[in-house]
Parts: structure tokens; sequence; C-alpha cells
């Protein structure tokens, strides 16, 4: 199955959001109809060995906990969240980090077991702030990053960010608009 092709025709492209200048991919539409195929699509992306490896999925909020859900469930392993600073109850790790709008921090349960092999999950990556971020809370909480699972790939947005990654759909792959005929 062409996942690409499939979830490109169900991706809206909000310009402008949340502020002028930043584009934004609203998947939400991908969770109406594409449920199955979205979990077949996570699950494919991930290389078998790593698969056989893993022990939980991190979570990274907020549409990152739905994918995550996905794959834990599917492939029966656990599941970190890791959220918006003041979300967890104490105690927390917390790191702050760049967003390509502004400033934020990110905060997992210093409870989680340790020395436990993981992979991040998120929805898009554009810069790669989020998931460095998210890299350093696992390493501070004594957590093994194997690598990271990305639903939209925004490949123009960033190089590589130092962590092995793998998306479902990539932005140089977006079916170009027939244009008009007037």
């Amino acid at each position: 199955m062409n996942f690409a092709q499939t979830f490109w025709s169900h991706i809206r492209t909000i310009p402008d959001f949340p502020k002028t200048g930043i584009c934004f991919y609203d998947l939400t539409p991908l969770l109406v109809n594409q449920i199955e195929a979205l979990s077949d699509a996570l699950v494919a992306s991930i290389p078998a060995e790593k698969i056989a490896a893993v022990d939980s999925f991190v979570a990274v909020e907020a549409r990152g906990f739905v994918l995550a859900s996905f794959l834990a469930q599917r492939l029966n392993k656990g599941l970190i969240l890791v959220r918006k600073a003041g979300k967890l109850p104490p105690p927390v790790v917390g790191v702050g980090y760049s967003l390509e709008y502004g400033l934020d921090k990110l905060e997992m349960s210093a409870d989680v077991q340790p020395n436990q092999n993981v992979i991040l999950v998120d929805d898009i990556l554009a810069t790669g702030g989020t998931l460095k971020a998210v890299q350093t809370l696992a390493n501070k909480c004594q957590l093994n990053v194997l690598g990271a699972t990305i639903l939209l790939d925004l490949d123009s947005e960033h190089k590589d960010i130092g962590l092995d990654v793998w998306s479902v759909v990539r932005e140089s792959e977006k079916p170009q608009q027939e244009e008009a005929v007037a």
C-alpha cells in the first residue's frame, strides 16, 4: 500500500498558523477514517530489529500520544509520556528547548524505569528541536533511545539531527497540486 499518497489526501495544510510564516499540517482527518492504515504504516516505518528490541514508546504531547498509543497497543509495549511543563505530577525531569516559533519546556516522570530501550514518537518533525529535547530527557532518565518514528517529516526544515528517524510521510513526497484550468 502506498501510505504516502493515501495519507496526503487526508492531510490539510493551513498557512500562517499558529503564526504568520508557519505552515500547519492538520493530521486530524487521518484519525477520522485511517486508523488501521495509520497503525499499519507506523509499525511498518520501524525496522524489525528495533521493534524486537523496544521496551516502550516515548510519546510526545499531544498528537504523539495518539500515535504512540497505537504502537504500544499493537506491539504490546509500554508507553512513557512527555508533557509540557506543569502537566505531570512531581517528581519530573525537565528540559527547555527552542521551537521554530518560540521557546518551550518538556517534562517526563523522574520515576520512569531506567535502562529501557525506547523509541520516540511524535507527529511532525520540523527543525528537530522537540526530538532533541525528548532525547535529552530520555538520556537524563537513563533510557536507551533506539530512534524515533514520525508521521510527517518536514525534511526540508532540518538536517541530520543525530538520531535515527523513521517517517511514514515526507513533505518532499507531497503530490503537487494540479493547476486549475480556466
